[in-house]
């Protein structure tokens, strides 16, 4: 149940941000299923060994390659699925933690939840590098092969 929890307002939020940010109506439901399947790679594997950085990455990686999926079939750009689908995994509460800590003066406080911050965006702008590395070579091989 908490799943199904889970992929719902992740496909909201996403929906709800993708109207805010004009994305064409028939990209709508592609917008917030690739965020949600984006969301649940995460929300799935955060509390594995792994961590949440490395949770981070493959969820962006997931957010990459629905994004070409739908960005073929609708024949639309990528970036119209890609941007609204980062909604769920910024991370807002440790930027927020992060500020809070160093107006209250606890700046070892503020340094670890910006260290946070920086580790997710880094794992999600790395996790979307590798999904387009991956899509240029496969390009390129599909290229060599005509």
């Amino acid at each position: 149940m908490e799943l199904l929890i889970h992929f719902l307002f992740s496909l909201i939020a996403t929906i709800t941000f993708a109207v805010l940010t004009n994305v064409p109506k028939r990209a709508l439901l592609a917008c917030g299923l690739t965020g949600a399947l984006g969301w649940l790679t995460f929300w799935l594997l955060k509390d594995f060994s792994t961590g949440p950085t490395f949770a981070n990455f493959l969820g962006a990686g997931v957010i990459g390659i629905t994004s070409v999926f739908f960005s073929r079939k609708l024949k639309m750009p990528m970036i119209i699925f890609n941007i609204p689908s980062l909604v769920p995994l910024v991370p807002g509460g440790p930027a927020y933690q992060a500020v809070r800590s160093f107006v209250l003066g606890d700046l070892t406080g503020g340094v670890n939840q910006m260290m946070v911050v920086i580790a997710t965006a880094g794992a999600i702008a790395a996790g979307f590098m590798a999904t387009t590395l991956v899509e240029n070579i496969l390009k390129a091989l599909r290229r060599q092969r005509t």
